[in-house]
């Protein structure tokens, strides 16, 4: 009989241990990499592994069929990338409403807050200021916008639906809703903790400084503020303004104008990339001066397109979902891969330098913002990397053909199909 030893049985097992790594009870295929397997793959034609018995809401359910049946591919978990406004608490007033979505309720969005506002026609967003830099999108109707610039430096500007306009942390400003019927807009903050409900107001103000102090820095009668509000009006039904030639010379002082628009008109611009799957526009420092501190583009996609595999090497990306249904994968280490799907007023949220594409799976065109904490716009795009890198190490790399390479698209089509 063979001597037993401590040795021979450390030997033995690691021998085994070499044969069960080279023969995995579950092989990996085409399409489903991970062990074990994830998805509806794993019920083996046992149907009742799939059933949901318990208590749901369907209503919610039905939104998120990548979550009841995520594609195989997907692995791990991450932070939730999707909210929405949908379900966000209306603050509403005589003259309009408005809705947020902070990173007090959205984890994962650190550089960006949104908000969602209505006006009416002649509805005011009363005078204000930030802490933050404002950017608007005009979703619907006609707005009025005013700004005062750090030296003393008017504008007012009719935005209409498409266009941005961007307020610098700081400067003053107000919004009014214009005919037929008022107007809805996003508003976006360069800091994901920035919110709405807590801004500098001119009534505020006002209300909270001694009478005489206003009497002495106006040079006016103490009993002309007698009639002030003593609290804030945040939105209010005013009337609808004059002309807007009339109210920019009656703002224009001894300085002119600033020498760069606060608006700008961004559906109507000229796409910056434009495929059969759909286009592209940017507006960032480079083409919208002022805009600092925000960069944005505005994606359009056909249905059945797509937005390429990509990542944004400069900033966190903050989605606004305006129309259609997407669906989108968001790659990080680990490995982790999550599918969210997406519709009207959500908001999806991918961390810089994390890998993603988005799919239009519905019938009519899909649109979308892709808003960024930066001064200008940066994508790396996943084929344009595989077609400027030596064939023959990429070869190596995914086990394909040099000569199907070339076919990869190799000018960043942002949109698919070219």
């Amino acid at each position: 009989m063979a001597k037993v030893s401590r040795r021979n049985i450390l030997r033995g097992t690691a021998a085994g241990a070499v044969v069960a790594a080279a023969t995995p009870t579950q092989s990996a295929s085409f399409g489903n990499p991970d062990e074990p397997p994830q998805g509806a793959v794993n019920t083996k034609g046992n149907p009742a592994s799939l059933t949901d018995p318990g208590p749901q809401n369907p209503a919610i359910a039905g939104q998120f069929p990548s979550a009841q049946f995520p594609p195989p591919t997907d692995v791990s978990d991450m932070p939730l990338f999707w909210a929405s406004f949908n379900n966000a608490p209306k603050r509403i007033q005589n003259g309009g409403w408005a809705r947020q979505v902070t990173q007090f309720d959205f984890a994962i969005a650190e550089t960006i807050s949104g908000v969602d506002m209505r006006l009416t026609a002649g509805g005011i967003r009363e005078m204000h200021w930030h802490l933050a830099a404002e950017w608007g999108f005009m979703t619907y109707g006609n707005c009025r916008v005013t700004i005062l610039d750090e030296m003393g430096r008017a504008s007012v500007a009719d935005v209409k639906e498409g266009d941005l306009w961007y307020f610098p942390a700081g400067l003053p400003h107000s919004l009014q809703g214009l005919g037929p019927d008022g107007c809805e807009f996003l508003l976006c903050f360069d800091d994901g903790k920035a919110t709405e409900y807590n801004t500098l107001l001119l009534t505020d103000w006002l209300a909270h400084t001694p009478p005489e102090i206003l009497a002495e820095n106006f040079g006016v009668p103490v009993e002309t503020f007698a009639k002030i509000p003593l609290h804030q009006l945040y939105i209010f039904q005013g009337t609808l303004p004059g002309p807007l030639a009339a109210d920019q010379a009656a703002v224009k002082g001894q300085l002119g104008f600033p020498p760069h628009p606060f608006t700008f008109s961004l559906g109507s611009s000229a796409p910056t990339r434009q495929t059969k799957g759909g286009e592209v526009r940017i507006a960032d420092s480079n083409n919208f001066t002022v805009s600092k501190t925000i960069a944005a583009a505005l994606v359009t996609l056909r249905p059945g397109a797509l937005r390429e595999l990509h990542w944004h090497p400069n900033a966190d990306e903050w989605q606004y979902w305006i129309k259609g249904k997407g669906r989108m994968t968001v790659f990080d280490s680990g490995p982790r891969a999550v599918t969210m799907d997406f519709n009207p007023g959500d908001i999806g949220y991918v961390k810089r330098s994390n890998g993603h594409y988005i799919k239009n799976v519905g019938d009519t065109d899909l649109q979308f913002l892709e808003v960024f904490k930066s001064s200008y716009f940066a994508d790396v795009s996943l084929s344009d990397w595989l077609t400027h890198t030596p064939p023959a190490l990429v070869a190596q790399h995914l086990n394909i053909d040099p000569a199907t390479l070339a076919k990869f698209p190799n000018n960043k089509p942002e949109v698919m199909p070219e």
